[in-house]
């Protein structure tokens, strides 16, 4: 799976690890056998990568979606255990969200008004989906869906 990430991406071009990539078409049942998106989804637009954490914590922000659903879950794939779905329809969730995503066991601060993540191990597969109403909102989905980014901690 992660060969097929770091190697292929999503149906496109290689995604560097520590990079998410989001698709700018909506994902169908019709999509290319190359794809890891062949699905029967078609109201989402689908952001993916893969997280690496030997050389330290990574920080996932997510921009303001204005109540726009929207999900980001890390997936430690060894187990295919869950670490943690995130979507702005939670009725606690920020608007603006920075999630430090680090192993267990790591020492260091985190910054206030973010929320520390704690991963099994290093290697984590990283799937969002951002919700896409009609034709005419995929650009304004897709602006959001790029907004979503990883940054190493020491940035």
């Amino acid at each position: 799976m992660k060969r097929a990430i770091v190697q292929h991406g999503l149906g496109g071009d290689p995604i560097p690890v520590n990079t998410l990539y989001a698709v700018p078409n909506l994902a169908s049942p019709s999509a290319s056998n190359s794809s890891l998106l062949a699905t029967g989804t078609h109201d989402v637009l689908y952001i993916g990568g893969w997280l690496d954490l030997s050389k330290g914590p990574q920080v996932l922000h997510v921009p303001d979606m204005a109540g726009r659903y929207y999900s980001v879950q890390f997936t430690e794939i060894r187990r295919m255990a869950l670490i943690l779905p995130t979507s702005a329809n939670a009725p606690r969730e920020p608007r603006l969200a920075n999630y430090l995503i680090s192993v267990p066991g790591w020492k260091g601060t985190v910054s206030q008004g973010m929320t520390q993540i704690s991963s099994p191990n290093n290697s984590v597969l990283v799937m969002g989906r951002v919700f896409v109403e009609s034709d005419s909102d995929l650009p304004t989905a897709y602006g959001l869906a790029k907004q979503i980014q990883l940054t190493p901690l020491s940035h």
